[in-house]
């Protein structure tokens, strides 16, 4: 395992990380799939994983708090998850026809997500808020959506609006613009979203009055991580209900993250009642997955058993029975208490990270809630996404913060997010905080 000693070795030009690095980039652009573990000057390799711990192509142990980008709520080889995957293997991965383990999920969420009546699967949580806005367009007959600044919610054109704004082109605060956060969109897009101030209820509220009728869908992540999980102000939630009530609207909750905060999911938390939710990652138990569920009059547009469904959807591995056993088999296992003891891990973490920022005269804190964190190089409150970004010098320190918690043996991804698994213990709490310690102690004064 890592210790003070340091193991970024990977950085090494003879690495096998670094040889593996170079052959990649000339197959795959920037050498990764996956844009969001990328980091300079490249990222680490797994070769293998268990419980909370990754060993990487070096041979090198850390501890993982970042968990497949949060999917992984168990860590990795989880053992109910791994024999229900290899019962299943026995039986085949994959059918034309649909197979009991579809229902048998199906019934656990909606067991658990009182606002759900039913529910379809897909295979990311980028489908399933697409599906979503494509059931709030043909319910309402609209074509606009509603979104909040900063949020993220997949790669679907019409959310990659405003994700990424910066004060040179986020606008007014109390009218943000829509900006485009991808290239691709077509110049139709941009127009066909209104982008809203979170926790600022008497700007939605103007907002929603003058654009209301026109809006399809309002979506929002209620804990959102590209925001820095700003928590929702008293009430917000309901009053988001309320108005889109009022004009119609159809209100959708991406939960592909935040469903992991509580056993009814983050609007169990919160509140607010969504008539469609999106949900991916942790109820796939560690394989591709998405779902949208939520009022059964929206959920039957997808419906074709009286004829043609007014919403067309398929996907050739929506709801897999490899998938659905794996995500049956992890949430099985997140009871109540195993929800309670993640929750007191996190305040744990929480409160001794920001008590070593503190220590060590360095503004910063970890934001979050439940099992979810996410550091930020700033003391002052997030309470929306302007309040979360710091400039290019922050950005700089934090990519440098990155890299000594990889060196102390400590994985979240390069822009501080992390999360909690259940083989963790206090244990791997307390060495994040010292691993912390050192790391700021490594970074020295700003300037």
């Amino acid at each position: 395992m890592a210790t003070e000693t340091g193991v970024n070795r990977f950085l090494a030009a003879d690495s096998r990380t670094a040889r593996l690095y170079e052959e990649a980039s000339r197959y795959i652009p920037g050498g990764t799939s996956r844009l969001h573990y990328y980091f300079r000057p490249y990222p680490i390799y797994a070769r293998s994983g268990a419980g909370c711990r990754v060993v990487d192509v070096e041979g090198v142990e850390r501890t993982d708090f970042l968990n497949n980008m949060t999917a992984l709520i168990h860590g990795h080889a989880n053992p109910a998850i791994n024999r229900a995957i290899a019962e299943q293997l026995e039986r085949g991965t994959a059918f034309s026809e649909p197979a009991e383990p579809e229902l048998a999920l199906a019934k656990l969420l909606i067991g658990r997500v009182p606002t759900l009546e039913q529910i379809r699967f897909a295979n990311s949580g980028t489908e399933a808020v697409m599906m979503a806005i494509k059931l709030a367009r043909a319910f309402t007959g609209r074509s606009r959506i509603a979104k909040f600044e900063g949020f993220y919610h997949g790669y679907y054109d019409y959310v990659q609006v405003s994700y990424s704004s910066t004060p040179e082109t986020w606008g007014d605060p109390d009218a943000p613009a829509s900006v485009p956060s991808s290239g691709g969109l077509a110049d139709s897009v941009v127009d066909d979203v209104l982008v809203l101030p979170f926790n600022n209820r008497a700007a939605v509220e103007r907002l929603l009055e003058q654009h209301g009728q026109s809006i399809a869908a309002l979506i929002v992540d209620p804990l959102s991580n590209r925001c820095g999980f700003p928590r929702p102000a008293e009430g917000f939630y309901a009053f988001l209900r309320e108005i889109t009530r009022a004009h119609g609207i159809v209100l959708i909750f991406d939960e592909v993250i935040s469903f992991r905060i509580g056993y009814h999911g983050a609007q169990g938390k919160y509140g607010g009642e969504p008539d469609l939710t999106a949900f991916g990652k942790i109820i796939g138990g560690g394989l591709p997955v998405g779902a949208v569920g939520g009022r059964a009059e929206i959920m039957a547009l997808l419906d074709p058993s009286r004829g043609d469904p007014k919403v067309a959807s398929g996907g050739t591995f929506s709801g897999n029975p490899l998938t659905m056993v794996a995500g049956l088999a992890a949430m099985e296992q997140m009871t109540p208490e195993a929800y309670a003891r993640l929750d007191a891990l996190g305040e744990r973490l929480r409160r001794r990270a920001n008590a070593a920022f503190e220590a060590a005269g360095e503004p910063g804190q970890l934001t979050g809630d439940g099992s979810l964190f996410r550091i930020l190089l700033t003391s002052e409150p997030i309470v929306d996404y302007r309040g979360s970004q710091r400039g290019k010098a922050s950005a700089e320190r934090m990519a440098r913060l990155h890299l000594n918690l990889l060196d102390e043996g400590i994985i979240v991804s390069r822009d501080g997010l992390g999360c909690l698994s259940t083989p963790m213990g206090e244990e791997e709490v307390d060495q994040f905080v010292r691993a912390l310690e050192r790391s700021l102690r490594k970074l020295g004064p700003r300037g």
